[in-house]
């Protein structure tokens, strides 16, 4: 790496004008200023250097022309202001420790962006300006919680076009028509902070402000303008008449995280990140806020941000320290107001939980009574072992106060569920299970449980395997394997709750996927063409995305388990909106046989239009499907305790939805 090139001289003393109490901590410019203030936290240094305008030298080093002194501003922080100061500056902190302490470098923790040459950690901060965005959803409004479904992504493996190494913003913003044709309306995207390691899930992010320099396209990338054109087409297409995009709007990382937001909008997408406020590192630099008031490295519990409690490769914040975790709910407010996000999911709370005692629980508590503040019709979801009902109870009633969880209660009777089918036409399968987990039993409110049969964690390399694979290890193309399958996907989607459906599950991608670009664990694409088996399943999971954003019923309430059959693996529910209808029976079997006459009660008498079937997307139109001719009649007796019954045709291993 390029080495920093010391140069001596006399730095001034930065002027602690248009500093107060609550300006804005990092580096940023003030409107009508024509200038930035830089504002960092540092109890036990003994003094902090902006250095800033850095340039390559022609012997690879680099360089600063300019630097100042900061002032104690009061509350542990040091601050000053720096006129005529532009974006797009490149700047660093130079820290002097306590007494035995050390000094050096420093990025700013709460920088927007980072340089991408040199490579991470040798790169500077760039002085970013939010407010000079091209932005184009003043009109948008995110989905109700309920009405969510949730897309989750990983961006730098999800869709590699030819010529890349890796996946982008840009290239997610190109391909936003395919997931708006299938139907899904929010987007979950993997953490996208800046991470040390060459290839990441994102879960050992250091920089937390900062978007991860590979997910952009460098300024110095000769295809940054065919990006720009590109995208500024598909923007025409989607909102004619909007102001066009500059150059200045996709240069640099954070600007393109900021575009990708706003074209999800613009199809109609909402956009949830994944933070992890739990833990930190897994790779600390010097330059990192590890340590960063220049502390002797020492105990762990030292440190400025953590304590020594490790977390998957890294260390769990201190949440005892309130300037910590005003920094954590910083981060929060800048991903829902800077960035235009529409949510948040929290890694591990039960780590926050657990770790942080009573503090880590009043934490919680904090973030999310901000967060609602901020935005109120931002989501924010749970991911906290086991499942319990104080994490999504406001906080005004003792609880944690996030809105939803992921549950896996109905995720795992659903695999455990299809594995069995696995085992041949004789084998037990505990439909019961299924019928016990739709309701979510661990919440009061259904409809705050997060249901999915696969996600990140459960089919990442060398875990568990995807749906398709669990229904025939011998061959994920048979039948069984896409009959399983879109029962699997059926339920998920059907099941009270937020439905979250993880990347290349809706094309039956049947390899566990891996954050290292290409190779084996790529999602197949090309299947699209060539396999009808994924085309067929594709367009199984629009029509039945299409179906739940169509029938209010299976977005209501209303949840009533009414037939389970373990010997005849059959199951059967009932959906309702609360205090006003909108019926919606869901029928699903996992028997290697249809049923020609399964007689099966019903909520209502009268006739039921079939809605969905499922049969009728194996080898698209399926000549030989199953079904029930469009409709049945309920005017059969009361049976399984309702009103009425009908006698129906069930197709083997298939999923009918009716509706009145």
């Amino acid at each position: 790496m390029a080495a920093l090139r010391s140069v001596i001289r006399m730095p001034i003393h930065l002027s602690p004008d248009h500093i107060a109490s609550d300006t804005p901590m990092g580096a940023r410019l003030q409107p009508g200023t024509a200038g930035a203030t830089f504002r960092v936290w540092a109890p036990r240094a003994r003094e902090i250097k902006l250095l800033w305008n850095f340039t390559k030298q022609s012997d690879g080093t680099w360089k600063h022309s300019k630097e100042g002194i900061l002032s104690q501003t009061g509350n542990e922080r040091w601050g000053g202001f720096v006129p005529r100061i532009k974006a797009g500056e490149t700047y660093m902190f130079y820290v002097t420790g306590p007494e035995n302490g050390t000094e050096g470098l420093k990025r700013d923790p709460y920088a927007r962006d980072l340089t991408d040459d040199p490579m991470w950690p040798e790169c500077f901060c760039l002085l970013d300006d939010p407010a000079a965005f091209t932005w184009h959803d003043d009109n948008w409004k995110p989905p109700m919680f309920h009405e969510m479904i949730i897309y989750q992504i990983h961006i730098g493996t999800w869709y590699i076009p030819n010529g890349r190494h890796h996946c982008t913003f840009p290239d997610v913003i190109e391909r936003l028509p395919y997931l708006k044709s299938l139907g899904i309306n929010a987007l979950l995207i993997l953490p996208v902070v800046e991470f040390p390691t060459i290839f990441s899930l994102g879960y050992n992010g250091v920089d937390y402000f900062s978007p991860e320099t590979d997910y952009g396209i460098p300024q110095s990338d000769p295809e940054l303008n065919n990006y720009l054109a590109a995208i500024n087409n598909l923007l025409r297409q989607i909102n004619p008449g909007s102001k066009s995009y500059s150059i200045a709007d996709i240069t640099g990382t954070a600007n393109q995280f900021r575009m990708m937001v706003d074209m999800c909008h613009m199809h109609g997408i909402a956009v949830i990140p994944d933070v992890v406020y739990n833990h930190a590192g897994g790779g600390f630099g010097d330059r990192s806020i590890y340590y960063f008031d220049r502390l002797a490295q020492g105990d762990n519990n030292d440190s400025l941000y953590f304590t020594d409690a490790g977390h998957a490769g890294g260390l769990v914040f201190a949440y005892w320290n309130d300037n910590v975790t005003q920094f954590l709910i910083d981060n929060a407010v800048y991903y829902l107001k800077e960035c235009h996000c529409d949510g948040l999911r929290y890694d591990q709370v039960s780590v926050i939980k657990n770790d942080g005692g009573e503090h880590g629980w009043k934490f919680c508590r904090h973030v999310t009574d901000t967060c609602h503040y901020v935005k109120p019709e931002a989501i924010h979801i749970a991911e906290s072992w086991p499942v319990e009902q104080a994490i999504v109870t406001p906080t005004g009633e003792g609880g944690a106060g996030f809105d939803a969880a992921q549950n896996d209660g109905l995720r795992d009777a659903i695999r455990c569920a299809i594995g069995q089918a696995a085992a041949g036409s004789y084998a037990f399968i505990d439909m019961d299970r299924i019928a016990r987990e739709l309701a979510s039993p661990n919440l009061k409110d259904s409809w705050r449980a997060m249901q999915c049969s696969e996600n990140h964690d459960l089919v990442f390399q060398g875990r568990g395997w995807r749906i398709a694979k669990i229904a025939d290890g011998n061959n994920s193309r048979s039948w069984y394997a896409r009959s399983r399958s879109r029962i699997a996907l059926g339920l998920t989607i059907t099941a009270p709750g937020i439905p979250h459906i993880f990347m290349g599950q809706e094309i039956l991608e049947d390899k566990q996927w891996s954050d290292e670009p290409g190779g084996f664990h790529q999602i197949w694409w090309d299947g699209l063409q060539q396999d009808k088996s994924m085309q067929d399943f594709l367009r199984f999971s629009s029509e039945l995305i299409s179906v739940r954003n169509r029938l209010p019923g299976l977005r209501g309430s209303g949840l009533n388990v009414f037939h389970v059959h373990n010997e005849n693996r059959i199951l059967a529910f009932h959906r309702w909106v609360s205090g006003i209808g909108n019926d919606v029976v869901v029928i699903a079997s996992l028997n290697e046989s249809t049923f020609w006459g399964y007689n099966i009660g019903m909520p209502i008498s009268g006739y039921w239009h079939e809605a969905f079937n499922s049969d009728v997307y194996d080898n698209w139109i399926n000549p030989m499907s199953a079904g029930n001719g469009g409709g049945i009649y309920a005017t059969g007796s009361p049976m399984h305790n309702l009103p009425a019954s009908a006698r129906i045709i069930i197709p083997a291993n298939g999923l009918l939805i009716f509706t009145r």
